[in-house]
């Protein structure tokens, strides 16, 4: 697992670069506020639901939550089931809100 801070990830977003980004938080985060991810909760990530992103386990998956706590658990499920390149959004979705509003 790797990280990226926000800034970085904003400044590739915004460079219009294809990004595989996957929020885990639960739907009524992900309806309050988000940055155009995919939303996977980190309980299907974690009981192995992952059949939608199957294809991507030999490329860079970036994910994010609330605070960076549960990305990280994200990731390191996702390198259990084959995954090679997870990056984890230091901060999340809190340090998105803090720098970009």
């Amino acid at each position: 697992m790797q990280n990226i801070t926000v800034e970085e990830l904003k400044r590739r977003m915004d460079a219009g670069e294809k990004i595989n980004l996957i929020d885990c938080r639960e739907p009524h985060e992900y309806a309050e506020y988000n940055i155009g991810a995919r939303l996977i909760p980190l309980g299907k990530i974690q009981s192995m639901q992952t059949e939608e992103i199957e294809e991507l386990k030999d490329e860079e998956v970036i994910i994010h939550c609330r605070s960076g706590k549960r990305s990280v658990t994200a990731c390191q499920f996702l390198e259990m089931q084959g995954f090679r390149n997870t990056v984890n959004v230091e901060g999340g979705v809190l340090a998105w809100q803090e720098k970009f509003g």
